[in-house]
């Protein structure tokens, strides 16, 4: 199954929204269900990148500029070579929603509960919110 989620920070002063396909091994039938695939592929990726040997240690002008847009221009190395644990993982991310860090809203509709029914189908929008507290300075 496909389907596409669109990542977007409130602390961000860039309006860029990065709307990435993912391909789904089942149909998840509650929200809970869909987090946990979706952290369970993005530590999947993480490792896979972790593996992978950069050869060319150089960025070129188009991924730069690429890199520009988004805010961010780095070569992507992941420094920390510690193995991720799925089940903590999963944990964090299932406490984050609870705990009101984030929103995510299915075609244009907001979930708000971990354990409804989703109808999820190919091709649905995702959207994901990260929410931040606000926080000053003491002068």
């Amino acid at each position: 199954m496909k389907i596409f989620v669109t990542m977007k920070s409130l602390a961000k002063r860039k309006n860029f929204l990065t709307k990435m396909e993912i391909y789904l091994s089942r149909n998840p039938a509650t929200l809970r269900e869909l987090l946990e695939e979706i952290v369970k592929i993005k530590i999947q990726k993480l490792s896979e990148k972790q593996v992978a040997v950069n050869l060319a240690t150089f960025l070129t002008i188009k991924e730069i500029d690429l890199q520009a847009e988004r805010g961010k221009v780095g070569f992507s190395f992941i420094y920390n070579e510690k193995k991720v644990d799925k089940k903590e993982a999963i944990q964090t991310a299932l406490q984050a929603f609870e705990d009101g860090l984030f929103k995510v809203f299915h075609n244009e509709e907001e979930q708000t509960e971990l354990d409804a029914a989703l109808n999820l189908q190919d091709d649905d929008e995702l959207t994901f919110i990260k929410l931040t507290m606000l926080a000053g300075r003491m002068w």
